[in-house]
C-alpha cells in the first residue's frame, strides 16, 4: 500500500543473448553443432522466396462483462499525489563548521519546496455544483502539505482534504468539478458472494501505471485483520473484504468493483508475508462499500467521524502480574481474561454506569472480553445513545450494569499498567 515512498522504482533489465565463439547463447549456456558425421558447414537446400506469412483477419469478440465494468468505472479513478515540503541537511561549509565547533549533529531544515512523498489512488464518487468528491485511504493523504490529483485523461488538478479518519483508514478530498464527466456508484457489499469475480483499478507503483486493472475473485466477505497504531500496538480489528485481485503499492484508495461496475470496496492493504516470513501471494484487502459510505457521509457532514466511547483508560489483564491481580484487583483465580480499568473520566458513560479504577471488564454487549482491542470493536458497532450491557469485577465481586454511550469522552488504550 501507499506508505512513505508509497511506490518503488521499477527497473526492467533485458538481457540479450548474442552469438559467442560460433555458439548461440541461451540463458548463459552455449550450444554448439555437435554433428560428428559432417563438416558442420552443410546448408539446408531450398528457396527463401516463400516469406508469405500473414496476420489472420479473424476478429475475436472481447466485449466481456469485465470489459464493460472497467469501461464504466475507469474514468472515475484517479492518482493521488502526496506533496510534502523538502527537508535537507545543513551540509554547507558554515553549517559543518558550526556542527564541529558546537558538537551538534546535522540538522534538517525545510526548504519550503514541495515534492512528491508518495502516491496512491482514489475514486470520484460525487459531483455537486463546482465540487467533486474523491474517496481514498487516510494513509495516502497523511502528512501532506498539498495534494495533486491526476485525472484519467492525464490532467492535473489541486485537491484539499474534506475530512479523514485514521480508524477506518478513509479520507475524503475535493477538487474542482469542471473536468469531471462521470462519478462512480457504490454497490451493496453485504450482497457480494465468495468466488464472485471483481476488478481492482488504481495506480500500482505510481501514476506512470495509472488506471491499471487486475481481475480476481472475492476470497472472503468478512475477514478480520488486526489493526495497529503508528507505534505498532494492536488497537483492534478491521472487518474487510479479502480478494486475490493483484493489489500493489499505489493501489491504496482505488476501487474494487463488481462486474456491474459498482464499487464494492476501497483497496487498502495486502498481506505479503506472515509472521514467520513466509511469502504470501493473492491476499489483498478492501474496506467494504457499506462502511465506506457510512464513513464518507460523516466526513463530509462533520469533517470527522464521531464514535461512541466509554471514557476510560484500560489495559489487558495479561499485563498485570498474578500477584497484583490478587492483591490489588482482588480477582478470583477463575478470572483470567478481561480489560482492566486504569482511570475513569468524570461524567463519562462508564462513570455513570458505576465503573471505577481497577475494575475488570469481562463482558461487554454480551461478548466475552479476551483481549483489550475487543472493547473498541464492540463500541464502534454502535451509535451514540445506544445502551449496552457490561459485566465486570469490582474488588472481587461480580457485577452487571448498563452503559449509555455518548461521544463526549474518549477511551484510551494503555498497553502497560504503569502508564
Amino acid at each position: 500500500m501507499a506508505q512513505n515512498n508509497g511506490f518503488g522504482k521499477f527497473i526492467a533489465t533485458v538481457v540479450i543473448a548474442g552469438a559467442l565463439g560460433g555458439g548461440i547463447t541461451y540463458g548463459g549456456v552455449s550450444y554448439f553443432n555437435n554433428n560428428n558425421n559432417g563438416t558442420g558447414t552443410e546448408l539446408v537446400s531450398g528457396t527463401n522466396k516463400n516469406g508469405n506469412t500473414k496476420v489472420s483477419n479473424v476478429k475475436v469478440n472481447l466485449n466481456t462483462q469485465a470489459e464493460k465494468a472497467f469501461n464504466a468505472t475507469k474514468s472515475t479513478v484517479v492518482s493521488v499525489i502526496n506533496l510534502q515540503k523538502q527537508s535537507s541537511s545543513d551540509d554547507t561549509l558554515s553549517g559543518i563548521l558550526g556542527q564541529i565547533q558546537g558538537g551538534s549533529s546535522s540538522k534538517k531544515k525545510s526548504s519550503g519546496e514541495l515534492e512528491a512523498s508518495s502516491e496512491g489512488s482514489g475514486v470520484i464518487y460525487k459531483k455537486s455544483g463546482n465540487t467533486a468528491y474523491i474517496v481514498t485511504n487516510n494513509h495516502v493523504v497523511a502528512g501532506a502539505n498539498a495534494l495533486e490529483i491526476i485525472l484519467s485523461d492525464g490532467s492535473k488538478v489541486s485537491a484539499s482534504v474534506v475530512g479523514k479518519d485514521a480508524v477506518s483508514d478513509l479520507a475524503v478530498i475535493k477538487i474542482n468539478s469542471d473536468k469531471v464527466k462521470k462519478v462512480a456508484t457504490f454497490g451493496d457489499s453485504d450482497n457480494i458472494k465468495v468466488a464472485e469475480p471483481v476488478l481492482a483499478i488504481g495506480s500500482p507503483l505510481g501514476s506512470q501505471y495509472a488506471t491499471s486493472v487486475t481481475q480476481g475473485i472475492i476470497s472472503a466477505k468478512k475477514r478480520e485483520v488486526p489493526q495497529t497504531s503508528e507505534s505498532g500496538q494492536q488497537i483492534g480489528n478491521a472487518t474487510v473484504i479479502q480478494t486475490d485481485a493483484a493489489i500493489n503499492p499505489g493501489n491504496s484508495g482505488g476501487p474494487l468493483i463488481n462486474f456491474a461496475g459498482q464499487v464494492v470496496g476501497i483497496n487498502s492493504m495486502k498481506l505479503a508475508s506472515d509472521q514467520q516470513g513466509t511469502s504470501v501471494e493473492g491476499m489483498g484487502f478492501a474496506i467494504p462499500s457499506n462502511e465506506v459510505v457510512m464513513i464518507i457521509n460523516q466526513l463530509i457532514k462533520n469533517g470527522q467521524v464521531i464514535r461512541p466511547a466509554l471514557g476510560i483508560g484500560y489495559t489487558d489483564l495479561s499485563n498485570i502480574s498474578e500477584q497484583q491481580q490478587r492483591s490489588i484487583l482482588k480477582l478470583p483465580k477463575s478470572v483470567t481474561q478481561g480489560a482492566v480499568v486504569l482511570n475513569v473520566n468524570a461524567n463519562s458513560p462508564a462513570k455513570r454506569a458505576g465503573l471505577a479504577k481497577y475494575d475488570v471488564i469481562t463482558e461487554l454487549d454480551g461478548t466475552k472480553i479476551t483481549q483489550q482491542s475487543q472493547l473498541r470493536d464492540i463500541l464502534y458497532k454502535h451509535k451514540i445513545g445506544d445502551k449496552i450491557s457490561v459485566t465486570y469485577y469490582h474488588k472481587g465481586d461480580k457485577k452487571t450494569g448498563s452503559i449509555t454511550l455518548n461521544e463526549k469522552a474518549t477511551s484510551k488504550v494503555l498497553s502497560e499498567a504503569s502508564k
